[in-house]
């Protein structure tokens, strides 16, 4: 949703000689100073609120890399608690089987026996849980999901100026949940995790590099489209400004295989 910041009201479209759009706050609390606005500039704006969120090549490779790095060492780490839990429990059997024994050959007291064998019982229980708890290999989603992340990040920018309408309209409901204008700028409020990547990348807080590439390349020539063209319904309305928005996705990968296209 396009706010206004002015007075919170809704940013709503008018077609002016019915072929240009033109942004306006709606008023729904009285006369407003927001003033119009055509809407290629308010796509240009819009197209700067993704070079905000720009991750460069180089950064997007280095996360990857660390976290599947995180991950190895994680998966190693539970092979080799899996297998002490295992010979632990092993051990334990061995003792319980071999106690057994020693009750039938009369070599120990009924009590103590009993006793005994309800403590280990216990242990048994105890070991028996914590290699279930183990027994699930750790997958590569998660690394997946913060791999397509930073990559719908990365080309964000490029994809915005080059989809059609509904497309960015869609591109900016996964990215954004709101966003409020004066008519001269733009403030966006960025949806999880894209709000973290923002904090981010306006700290420069990537790598202890400062020459890398922060923006995000410009297309090639002749791939950015109009926005300001001609339409035949008045009700067209970009859907990313005209509803409500979203409540954070709960989920990490459901954005960049849409745009995979």
């Amino acid at each position: 949703m396009l706010t206004c910041s002015h007075d919170g009201c809704t940013v709503t479209t008018e077609f002016h000689k019915n072929k240009y759009v033109y942004y306006r706050c709606s008023q729904g609390r009285g006369k407003c100073d927001l003033p119009y606005m055509p809407e290629q500039e308010v796509s240009n704006r819009l197209a700067d609120v993704f070079k905000n969120i720009y991750v460069p090549d180089e950064v997007v490779r280095k996360i990857v890399a660390s976290m599947q790095s995180d991950q190895d060492r994680v998966e190693t780490e539970r092979l080799q608690q899996s297998n002490a839990v295992n010979q632990r429990l092993a051990t334990l059997r061995t003792r319980m089987d071999q106690m057994y024994e020693d009750k039938l050959d009369g070599k120990i007291e009924e009590e103590f026996w009993s006793r005994k064998m309800n403590d280990w019982r216990a242990q048994e229980r105890d070991l028996q849980a914590a290699l279930d708890r183990l027994a699930e290999p750790v997958t590569p989603a998660r690394v997946l999901d913060a791999q397509r992340i930073l990559e719908l990040a990365n080309k964000a920018y490029f994809l915005y100026l080059t989809r059609n309408h509904a497309e960015r309209g869609q591109l900016l409901k996964d990215v954004l949940l709101n966003c409020a204008t004066d008519g001269v700028t733009l403030t966006p409020t960025y949806r999880k995790p894209f709000n973290m990547i923002f904090e981010r990348a306006k700290r420069e807080e990537w790598s202890g590099r400062a020459d890398l590439n922060r923006r995000p390349p410009a297309p090639k020539a002749g791939a950015l489209p109009g926005c300001a063209t001609p339409r035949s319904s008045p009700d067209y309305t970009c859907p990313a400004l005209a509803a409500p928005g979203r409540q954070a996705h709960s989920g990490a990968a459901w954005s960049y295989n849409a745009w995979q296209r």
